[in-house]
C-alpha cells in the first residue's frame, strides 16, 4: 500500500474549507435581530448595569477582566531575554561615554 502523496480523490473536497461569508453574514444578522450576545458581551452588559447587584455587578467584572486586558509580563524566554540585553548595553554606552 501505498505511503504519502498523491492520491486520486484523497485530501478535503473542493470549496469545504469553512462557512461561507454569506452564511457567517446571515448568522451574525440573526444575532442583531434577535439580541443574541457573547459571553463576554452579557458580563459587560451586567457589569455595567447600574440597577444590578454590587456583588453580582463585581463578579461579572473579575470573569470579565481576562478576556479585556491582558496580563502585563506574560511574555516567553525570548522576549524577556531580548529585553534583558537592552538594559546590559544600554549600560555599556554610558560607560563608553563616561571615559
Amino acid at each position: 500500500m501505498a505511503k504519502g502523496g498523491y492520491r486520486p480523490g484523497s485530501g478535503r473536497p473542493k470549496g469545504s474549507k469553512g462557512l461561507p461569508k454569506k452564511a457567517l453574514e446571515a448568522e451574525a444578522l440573526a444575532h442583531q435581530i434577535h439580541g443574541y450576545q457573547s459571553p463576554l458581551e452579557y458580563m459587560l452588559t451586567v457589569m455595567n448595569d447600574r440597577e444590578a447587584d454590587a456583588v453580582r455587578r463585581d463578579r461579572m467584572a473579575i470573569a470579565a477582566a481576562p478576556f479585556v486586558h491582558a496580563r502585563p509580563g506574560d511574555t516567553g524566554k525570548k522576549e524577556d531575554l531580548a529585553a534583558q540585553s537592552k538594559v546590559a548595553d544600554a549600560g555599556t554606552e554610558w560607560e563608553g561615554l563616561l571615559q
